[in-house]
């Protein structure tokens, strides 16, 4: 079941009819990677505060991909490990960043739809529309929930999957995978399981 709701929910891309019109893109920058500089995030938070990554320098950065509209991140909000995780962590000093780059129109998209899931699950950590899909491009976000963990130099650390329970469901012994990577590097030790595969929502880029 777990296999086709994740097969289900990868990106199908549309053509409009008609005669295409050749032009010229520019390459895009390559993903980050894990052991590398994580890049930028500098936006407004639902409430128009700037926020930048850079800011918190000196402290332990989760990056959460989010849409609310998303079943795997409902659970994983409303009954799952994010219902009370990003509150656990900030008790610790760990920043928790939430960044939706659902294009405008696409699922999960809009100011108003993204400030009602904040009351709903009560997140108090900072949420970043992503509209035009650079930063998720940046950090190379596939799906919601995925997840980066930025360590207090500015390194990414680790990028996947929250957790190997996709929507509560795991054969063998349930393992948080952020959570782990929060306490090795509060520990100052390497991330024994720096990169995992993320599941989920395809991300609702424009393009």
């Amino acid at each position: 079941m777990i296999a086709l709701l994740l097969a289900s929910t990868l990106a199908t891309p549309a053509f409009a009819g008609g005669a295409a019109t050749p032009v010229a893109v520019a390459p895009a920058a390559p993903a980050a990677k894990v052991g590398q500089a994580a890049p930028e995030i500098a936006m407004k938070d639902l409430s128009g505060k700037d926020v930048k990554l850079s800011s918190f320098k000196g402290k332990t950065v989760v990056v959460e991909w989010f849409n609310p509209g998303c079943p795997f991140v409902v659970h994983a909000h409303g009954e799952g490990p994010l219902k009370d995780m990003a509150k656990t962590a900030a008790q610790s000093g760990v920043v928790w960043l939430a960044v939706n780059s659902s294009a405008p129109g696409k699922e999960g998209s809009g100011l108003d739809v993204n400030k009602a899931a904040v009351a709903k699950w009560g997140i108090t950590h900072p949420v970043l529309l992503d509209e035009s899909g650079a930063v998720g491009h940046a950090f190379g976000a596939t799906s919601t929930p995925a997840m980066y963990v930025v360590d207090p130099k500015g390194t990414l650390v680790y990028a996947g999957a929250l957790d190997n329970a996709p929507l509560g469901k795991v054969d063998g012994t349930p393992v948080n995978y952020v959570r782990a990577a929060l306490d090795d590097v509060a520990a100052g030790r390497a991330v024994a399981t720096p990169v995992t595969k993320s599941y989920g929502c395809s991300v609702k880029y424009g393009s």
